[in-house]
């Protein structure tokens, strides 16, 4: 494990630790100690970026907040005052303090019973895992010492995830923690211990207890990790994913025919999902690759000539994230998304099995609107055969559908499509009222125009439609 000296001493923590000296000043001012804690200390050894400083006395976390706000000229906290814990806004970094505490909990909620104010040690064992449950001390004449009761140095360097105490216990106490150990192993490319990777299965149905706001925030969590696979793989080997999604649990050891492929269903959609990883940051693509395939269990049927088939999966599973989405609480504007990706995930795979025409380009760049980038890159991640050759000729194919859209756009600024006539005008060339015949004359434009029939302007919409009369 890194050097503490040498860590403090690096440039991009200065102004993590020139505000830890302060606190550590306060701290031996008021006669309190106070603590760097959790996973900003884990962090701190692996070299990660720090977002936020995580501090723990051992006293009244709020009054010594209120005392450090002042100090630093922040003028309001904001307090929780059942746990002792509150929060400094800062413009660099969010600090929050908390008193130590040790917690205890009834069978049916995550949420403590009962909260007692305790010492560093007692607060350490209440923690999740051993890399989250080490201290570093600020005050100034022990300023960097470490205070690690369960190990967690030497499980950062065996890059294990195990629990402080009993695991039965920590995941009984807070079931979300069994989420939590899915992401911090797919966070940190960690292994799971097996005593705890056992616990999680034994009581996998206590999720059920846990919101699905904070289900959702945690599988967001894994999903915007380098490598997504690894805890979806932990939540579906444990159970955990029967619960949470059990639209793509179903998928686990379900074959499907390998033309470009994996031929299990669930492994493709792993390797979806990490080729996103690679390809983007943007979550939202990610969660897409998860459940771009949501239909393939229910649309699967055995045909004697091709073997497996999925008629449909993409029109029905775009119906199926109405009910993903309001279970997991996610908000109209994702859930559009979702829906709009695996609705179309399909059209830029039928282009490059066939000649690509100017109107069936135009097409799905009027479909798929400002996220049209967002399809293609689904599609790039959609490509799983271990085949180099196939992988070739179709990461060519969509290089070449993106260059046709390309010159579509500039023909015609197909991606911000709209009849160039308006309906008061048709209503005017046909003598006609307000209503649906509007609507058919305006659509007979808009289908003209994407077939090619016709270019996208003005003069040559309204020919069109003098053409009819």
């Amino acid at each position: 494990m890194k050097n503490i000296e040498k860590i403090i001493n690096q440039s991009k923590y200065k102004h993590i630790f020139d505000m830890a000296k302060r606190a550590g000043k306060l701290g031996f001012k008021e006669n309190v100690k106070v603590y760097i804690v959790g996973g900003v200390v884990r962090d701190l050894m692996l070299g990660r970026d720090i977002q936020d400083l995580d501090l723990m006395v051992e006293g009244d976390g709020i009054f010594f907040a209120r005392k450090l706000a002042k100090e630093i000229g922040v003028k309001k906290v904001v307090p929780f005052e059942k746990f002792g814990t509150a929060l400094i806004p800062n413009k660099l970094f969010q600090i929050e303090i908390a008193s130590s505490r040790s917690e205890t909990y009834s069978s049916a909620s995550r949420s403590p019973s009962k909260v007692k104010f305790t010492n560093l040690e007692e607060d350490l064992k209440r923690r999740d895992f051993t890399i989250n449950a080490m201290a570093m001390d600020i005050h100034p004449e022990s300023f960097g010492k470490i205070h690690d009761p369960f190990g967690g140095q030497n499980h950062l360097i065996e890059g294990l995830l195990i629990t402080p105490l009993d695991p039965m216990k920590t995941f009984s106490d807070d079931p979300l923690r069994m989420m939590r150990a899915a992401y911090f192993a797919s966070k940190l490319n960690f292994k799971l211990d097996s005593e705890c990777r056992a616990a999680i299965t034994n009581q996998s149905d206590r999720i059920s207890i846990v919101s699905w706001e904070r289900i959702r925030e945690e599988l967001i969590k894994t999903l915007s990790t380098s490598k997504p696979s690894v805890g979806l793989v932990i939540m579906q080997k444990t159970g955990l994913l029967k619960t949470v999604f059990p639209e793509i649990d179903i998928m686990y050891d379900m074959n499907q025919s390998s033309e470009w492929h994996h031929k299990d269903i669930f492994a493709h959609t792993l390797q979806v999902v990490d080729n996103a990883a690679k390809l983007t940051d943007k979550m939202e693509i990610r969660f897409a690759a998860l459940v771009h395939d949501i239909a393939k269990p229910v649309t699967r049927r055995i045909d004697p000539v091709k073997g497996y088939t999925f008629h449909g999966h993409d029109a029905i599973g775009e119906k199926m994230l109405n009910t993903v989405s309001q279970r997991l609480r996610l908000s109209n504007k994702l859930s559009g998304y979702l829906k709009k990706l695996t609705l179309l995930h399909l059209r830029p795979i039928a282009l490059v099995k066939s000649e690509v025409t100017d109107s069936a380009v135009r097409r799905l760049m009027v479909s798929a609107g400002d996220e049209v980038q967002d399809l293609m890159t689904l599609c790039r991640a959609d490509i799983t055969t271990k085949n180099p050759k196939t992988v070739k000729k179709y990461l060519k194919n969509f290089d070449i559908v993106e260059d046709k859209m390309k010159v579509v756009l500039d023909k015609d600024s197909a991606k911000k499509f709209q009849s160039p006539i308006r309906g008061k005008e048709i209503m005017e060339i046909f003598k006609i009222n307000e209503g649906k015949q509007v609507g058919i004359f305006k659509k007979a434009v808009e289908e003209a125009i994407l077939e090619g029939t016709i270019e996208n302007t003005y003069n040559a919409a309204k020919r069109f439609l003098l053409d009819q009369k």
